[in-house]
């Protein structure tokens, strides 16, 4: 065994070590004290955040005067100071003797129960104008089993759950560290949180970040190669795994490699043997709804997609990897168009993520007539896609700048249904699917339209949204769609984030504003957003992004009008 094997496996021995003692304090912690260490880590977000983004723009290679800077503060410090915050509330609500969902708006879907997630506060409503979400809960969950069984493993904190290990992404920077804060508290478990080597760099500032949980012996930071995670995993001092990845990955871990682990899956013997929840990805569809669109709507909405498939350079999990569009649309033509020009003209970055040149290579291998597009040629737009399970570019996360497009005959409530269809049957994994549809559009279908939102089988639903709202928002959840087993995992088992501690979750809806302000209220939307800072294309995004991180930290009134003067010129 290699010397640097021996180290690392003796490192994870000593982490393991500290965090049962680290267990036994942390039963003993009060709520109120726990939400106290997530205040300390929040001010601590705000402290380190500068070194976070830096750090994060280095090892992806992008221009520090870039406005794609300010992905990583919103993807980054900004999401976990917003957890953070929220997470805080909970416990102080659970220690008083309060459901956190003592305050909540209720609604109703269909035959489920709603919990409105944004906005939440006066703030929400002026930062994100326009937009909302709710979080659906399963079929049977009454308001008041909601409001009783949130808080989940906090509502007993003195029963500690063993140990956590969390296998962190490669990709978005605050996955990681919000894993952990999932773990520990939804779960009461003590973590073990393993980087993807791809972050590496990031476990100084990390450290940083979380030393409060840290010293409190809760939380330990480890690095290294699948041999350490594959370590880590299978040590007898853990009790439960969680994993962002791949669906290979996760098959891997769960069942082993090669010819063995083939006949352990065919065998339902898992070499696993203790339980995991994972977030896996998949191939994420935007469905376009035919509707009369403005050339600025077919700029916008083309721009929008770009971003779904583009931002962090197509290394999402929800990233868009096919549109579906009707093909008796008669504005097919332009939006083909639009979308072409913003695909290929989007802002230029390096290919970080490894693996990405092989993926794209494939893709063009698969389908030779595709386009290449983009500043370098390195993105990949295939047209005239069939939606069918056969189809590989359906059936393949290429986790590159690879999108394709499906024509479905039709128009109206016909397209509609076919739409919605081809998602839940055709396309590999349920974590996110977007619908772009023009408001008279929606008001046409009327209630067919809420029909179809409720029949698709996917954990967020954007609408007018791209998905990642979702994954922005601390109150909703985030994860597959339920239903799916270890041997047909897809894009995962459980959830995430739900800074509410909700139990019993279904999926969460975002909805947002067709039009960006002014156009939004000149055309009758209640909406005064302007182009959003997660736009790869906004000019403005490193500030805005920076500013919100600052306001995350610390909310106040005053920080308001350079959000928005920022947020404008974006």
């Amino acid at each position: 065994m290699q010397t640097e094997q021996v180290a690392a496996e003796a490192a994870v021995d000593a982490a393991l070590t500290e965090l049962a003692d680290g267990e036994r304090a942390w039963s003993r912690l009060s709520l109120v004290a726990r939400a106290e260490l997530l205040d300390r880590v929040r001010e601590l977000t705000g402290r380190h955040a500068r070194e976070w983004v830096d750090t994060a723009v280095a090892y992806k290679g992008i221009d520090p005067d870039s406005g794609l800077v300010g992905e990583e503060w919103m993807s980054g410090p900004y999401a976990l100071a917003a957890a953070l915050r929220v997470l805080g509330d909970t416990l102080r609500a659970l220690a008083a003797g309060t459901s956190p969902l003592a305050e909540a708006t209720f609604g109703q879907a269909g035959d489920r129960v709603t919990v409105q997630v944004l906005p939440t506060s006066l703030y929400d409503e002026l930062l994100l104008s326009g937009f909302r979400a709710e979080v659906w809960l399963r079929r049977g969950v009454s308001r008041a089993v909601a409001r009783a069984e949130a808080g989940l493993a906090q509502r007993d904190p003195a029963r500690t759950g063993g140990i956590g290990a969390v296998l962190g992404a490669g990709n978005i920077t605050s996955i990681a560290p919000l894993d952990t804060l999932y773990e520990l508290l939804a779960h009461n478990r003590v973590v073990a949180l393993k980087l993807n080597p791809v972050t590496d760099t990031l476990r100084p500032v990390l450290e940083k970040i979380l030393a409060p949980l840290i010293e409190a012996g809760v939380v330990r930071v480890l690095t290294g190669g699948p041999e350490v995670g594959a370590y880590l995993v299978n040590h007898p001092a853990v009790a439960h795994v969680h994993m962002t990845g791949s669906a290979a990955t996760h098959d891997a871990i769960v069942w082993g490699t090669g010819a063995e682990g083939a006949a352990r899956k065919a065998a339902g013997t898992p070499l696993l043997e203790v339980p995991i929840s994972s977030e896996l990805g998949g191939v994420s569809p935007t469905i376009v709804l035919p509707g009369t669109w403005s050339d600025a709507d077919l700029a916008y909405q083309a721009e929008h997609i770009a971003t779904q498939r583009l931002h962090n350079g197509g290394y999402n999990c929800v990233a868009a990897q096919a549109v579906i569009i009707a093909a008796d649309w008669p504005q097919k033509a332009q939006f083909l168009a639009a979308l072409r020009v913003a695909f290929d003209r989007a802002p230029g970055r390096p290919a970080y993520y490894p693996g990405s040149a092989a993926r794209t290579a494939a893709a063009r291998a698969t389908y030779p007539t595709a386009e290449r597009l983009g500043p370098d040629g390195n993105r990949t737009l295939v047209t005239g896609l069939r939606a069918a399970p056969e189809e590989t570019l359906l059936a393949t996360e290429y986790f590159a700048p690879v999108l394709g497009v499906v024509e479905i005959p039709g128009t109206g409530a016909e397209f509609a249904r076919a739409a919605v269809d081809a998602a839940n049957d055709d396309f590999i994994g349920t974590l996110g699917v977007n619908v772009i549809a023009h408001p008279d559009t929606i008001a046409e279908l009327g209630p067919v339209f809420d029909e179809l939102v409720e029949r698709l089988r996917y954990g967020t639903i954007a609408i007018n949204a791209w998905t990642a709202v979702g994954y922005l928002t601390p109150t909703a959840s985030w994860g597959a769609y339920p239903g799916h087993t270890l041997d047909d995992v897809q894009s995962g088992i459980g959830v995430v984030h739900n800074a509410w501690l909700i139990d019993g979750i279904e999926r969460t809806v975002v909805r947002g504003p067709f039009r960006p302000a002014p156009r939004s209220v000149l055309h009758g939307e209640w909406a005064l957003s302007p182009k959003p800072p997660w736009f790869v294309t906004n000019r403005t995004a490193g500030t805005t992004g920076r500013q919100l991180t600052d306001f995350a930290v610390d909310p106040r009134w005053s920080r308001l009008p350079a959000i928005f003067a920022s947020a404008l010129r974006g």
